[in-house]
């Protein structure tokens, strides 16, 4: 019987059935932080219970650690009795902890690929809703609950009803100054951000095999923000290539076996999905969000749309206040205060040289504040090595220590109230950036020169 890739991973991983159409099923690796497992332990401890594959398990400190002077103790008390917290239960429980000052450090979602911890063929799970980035790897992962997260740390294994298969096939070309960050918040535009609610997503297509790892991470990193339970990709040379060398990839003839693994891992030919969407991926323009929530996107050159009632018409107009937009207005030439490029969506080694690549030799505008996050310790050292933290300087961008910084806002680094924020983040949530600040969604691409010019500019003019 044909398969898709998504009921291929399943199956191997189903431990048992049960009554009520449930499934028991495995979870190879357990990905925790400073956040979602503090109560987590705790209930283990309450109960008397142990974890069940502490091996199975990396934990680091990404959520709410400072971008700034990590060397030194954590001011925020919160934000230090969580990191004190999860060093101290890592400990306790024998679990690798990359905390503040490793090498291995950073957002949860760029250390496992790039530590090859991420494989194709596995489950992952992580209490944070963008773990989904690693089915960029042809892997099933999704983001779980507090309570899951015990069940996971107990048993290896979580109770799950069976997502349904959607596919979304893009093909074509993309135009310069396209990228994968377009992609994907065009595919939530047009879907809504609840048009894949129930659904794991399959991305194919050429536009997709064109892209890079880092690119394929955006594309599912952001699934969920469509309402999917996450997002996967078929492994193939490029996935391998990646892979290749990597701290905890397979190494040898364990290579050799894995990669001979990773190649069947496909949707069959005559596999049957419960959904099917293609776009023209030609035909997609560099994006932008105006709105509060991420399905809220145009092509950046065009104008905000215009809803002449409906039943969203009520959440649109109260959007646009926040936002301080009005309907049928153009957002070029629109002034803008912070630039902030980082995140588990786009804060990789491909993203910091993209962003270097074009403001080489160019200044930030005066007015604005440029921040620059790398996801890890290790893309901050590439970087370095690089010297892309010269020319960023050089410009004015100021390049930070690893974390999740200002996408959530839950450390030191915030929006302030009313000021607008071109942002390479997933979420532009009121208040997700700090209270009243304005969040406008775009590529690292479009960040980098919105910093140069001080205000958004159609960017197609502006690239070699």
């Amino acid at each position: 019987m044909a398969k898709t890739l998504f009921d291929k991973i399943w199956d191997a991983h189903v431990v048992r059935e049960v009554a009520g159409g449930l499934t028991v099923f495995y979870i190879d690796r357990h990905l925790i932080h400073e956040v979602t497992s503090p109560q987590a332990f705790d209930e283990l401890t309450a109960r008397g219970l142990t974890l069940r594959r502490p091996g199975q398990i990396v934990a680091t400190a990404d959520h709410n650690v400072p971008t700034r002077h990590q060397d030194q103790p954590i001011q925020d008390p919160l934000s230090r009795s969580q990191v004190d917290k999860l060093t101290e239960n890592c400990a306790r429980f024998g679990v690798e902890l990359y905390g503040l000052g490793h090498q291995y450090q950073g957002i949860v979602h760029v250390i496992g690929p790039e530590l090859g911890i991420t494989q194709p063929g596995l489950t992952m799970v992580c209490g944070d809703s963008h773990t989904s980035t690693h089915g960029a790897f042809g892997t099933i992962a999704f983001g779980i609950g507090t309570s899951q997260v015990t069940q996971v740390m107990a048993s290896q294994c979580l109770l799950l009803d069976k997502p349904k298969r959607m596919r979304i096939t893009l093909d074509g070309a993309l135009r310069p100054g396209v990228t994968a960050k377009d992609l994907i918040l065009y595919m939530i535009s047009q879907l809504g951000t609840g048009g894949a609610t129930g659904y794991f997503v399959e991305y194919a297509g050429s536009a997709i095999r064109g892209l890079s790892m880092e690119g394929r991470m955006t594309v599912c990193n952001m699934s969920i923000e469509m309402g999917a339970r996450g997002g996967l990709i078929a492994p193939d040379a490029t996935t391998f290539d990646y892979l290749a060398g990597r701290r905890f990839a397979p190494q040898g003839e364990n290579w050799d076996r894995a990669v001979a693994y990773w190649q069947t891992l496909y949707s069959d030919e005559d596999a049957v999905f419960d959904a099917e969407l293609q776009f023209d991926a030609s035909a997609i323009q560099p994006m932008i969000t105006y709105g509060t929530n991420p399905g809220m996107g145009i092509p950046l050159a065009a104008n905000i749309p215009v809803l002449n009632g409906g039943s969203e018409a009520t959440s649109f107009d109260k959007s646009l206040r926040y936002m301080g937009f009005q309907p049928g207005e153009s957002l070029l030439g629109k002034e803008i205060n912070y630039v902030f490029i980082g995140s588990c969506t786009n804060s990789r080694i491909e993203d910091l040289r993209t962003v270097a690549a074009y403001v080489r030799g160019k200044q930030k505008a005066a007015h604005v504040e440029a921040i620059i996050v790398p996801g890890s310790k290790q893309v901050e050292q590439q970087a370095i090595a690089e010297g892309l933290d010269k020319v960023l300087a050089e410009a004015g961008f100021e390049l930070r220590e690893p974390g999740c910084s200002a996408c959530l806002a839950m450390n030191d680094d915030k929006i302030p109230a009313g000021a607008y924020c071109v942002s390479t983040s997933n979420r532009n949530f009121e208040g997700r950036q700090g209270p009243g600040a304005r969040t406008l969604l775009a590529s690292p691409l479009v960040a980098a020169i919105t910093a140069v010019e001080g205000r958004l500019v159609d960017i197609t003019q502006y690239l070699n």
